[in-house]
């Protein structure tokens, strides 16, 4: 039999039985999807975090109370979750100390599910609502599109001015309205309006623009909820980067009132600990994505081999009639083979097929163009290919190795 007549009497073997043969894809469908998904979506989110690194300047670290993710059991979270606040004393004492190292010195402390009115406009309740100084937009890379940025005076006197973020300014005004000095409502505070900031768009797939900003000592004044400072801080230049972040741990732990054998109570943050943080992340999901996807392609396998067997069983005297005419046993083994890569291989791209749109969904939230893992797609198919032939081996062997006149015997 020619080798294109095996294939289309394998095809047609397996349309026979259109519901088993359609379970036995899906399995292998589960385990390839799991996998496809997974590292598409890590792969958007490796990208974004590329893109975000923006938020912070090449020369530009951050200290804050808490490390940007937690690993580890209850204890470190106990242990973060002990530190004292960063204050604004002590924020003011660290800018004293890294004058002459460092340059562009801001505070900003937030609180998120905030709602912004104006006249009949409403915001969704996830403005975030900052408090910062007039180093804030500098060391943060913003922009004033329109009006001023927050003063030393706005700071000294905690004023009730604020400068929007673009989000919140084209939600709450139109396109054709100043809203310079108009004044606007967060949770019952009325702030007027002295700037807008310029779009800067989106980081780690959050928006960098839905915010309103205040002056540190009005928000510090009047919001009661309680949270830490974080403060930004640029180097003289990259050459001066290493020292500025050692000069300003010294000076944090100073502002601290750490002893010499206490350990540090805040966290730097810079572009590599961001980049090595989720580096950490996705490793971890990486890991948990394989062994699932391992266990979940090795079930399918076992079902497939279970599938054929059961094929096998079905069709000896089919197979009995086809030796008896002169079929040789490396025909039905060909055959056999085809039908389990065939199963295998349907689910591959099946899998893949869905794994990718799933995980450009999450490249779709990132506001990032679509994602094609190529080097993963190539090995879930070969790992397809392998599972198909080598579950499908011990079946085709069994049908290729019966004996005509055992498999015509009436039964």
């Amino acid at each position: 039999m020619l080798l294109r007549e095996t294939i289309t009497q394998a095809i047609y073997s397996l349309a026979v039985n259109k519901l088993r043969s359609w379970l036995t894809v899906m399995g292998v469908a589960v385990g390839v999807f799991s996998i496809i998904a997974v590292m598409t979506a890590l792969d958007a989110i490796d990208k974004s975090v590329e893109s975000g690194l923006t938020s912070l300047g090449a020369n530009t670290f951050q200290i804050q109370k808490n490390p940007a993710t937690v690993f580890g059991g209850g204890h470190n979270r106990n242990m973060y979750a002990n530190r004292k606040d960063i204050t604004y004393k002590q924020a003011l004492f660290f800018r004293k100390n890294m004058e002459a190292s460092a340059r562009n010195i801001g505070f900003i402390i937030s609180s998120r599910t905030n709602q912004a009115k104006y006249a009949t406009q409403t915001t969704n309740p996830d403005v975030t609502l900052s408090g910062g100084d007039d180093n804030f937009s500098a060391s943060s890379g913003y922009s004033i599109m329109t009006g001023r940025n927050l003063a030393e005076g706005d700071i000294r006197y905690a004023r009730n001015t604020a400068v929007l973020g673009n989000e919140v300014a084209t939600t709450l005004f139109a396109s054709n309205e100043n809203p310079l000095n108009k004044s606007i409502k967060v949770n019952g505070e009325v702030y007027t309006i002295i700037g807008v900031f310029e779009k800067k768009g989106a980081a780690f797939g959050q928006s960098q623009d839905n915010f309103v900003l205040i002056p540190i000592t009005r928000y510090l004044d009047h919001i009661n909820e309680k949270s830490s400072l974080s403060i930004t801080v640029e180097a003289l230049s990259r050459k001066d980067y290493p020292f500025a972040i050692d000069r300003a741990i010294g000076a944090m732990r100073l502002a601290r009132e750490l002893t010499v054998k206490e350990p540090n109570d805040f966290e730097i943050r810079t572009n590599e600990s961001l980049i090595d943080s989720f580096r950490d992340i996705k490793r971890a999901i990486s890991t948990g994505a394989f062994i699932i996807s391992f266990m979940a392609l090795l079930t399918a396998g076992v079902g497939i081999m279970n599938i054929m067997l059961v094929s096998v069983t079905e069709r000896t005297r089919e197979i009995g009639i086809r030796k008896s005419v002169g079929a040789p046993r490396n025909t039905i083994l060909r055959q056999f083979l085809f039908e389990s890569f065939f199963l295998s291989l349907a689910g591959g791209l099946i899998g893949v097929i869905v794994g990718i749109v799933a995980g450009n969904a999450v490249a779709l939230k990132f506001n990032l163009p679509p994602i094609f893992p190529l080097l993963w797609i190539t090995v879930s198919m070969v790992v397809c290919s392998i599972i198909g032939m080598a579950f499908g081996l011990f079946p085709a062997w069994k049908a290729a190795n019966l004996n005509p006149v055992e498999a015509l015997r009436p039964k």
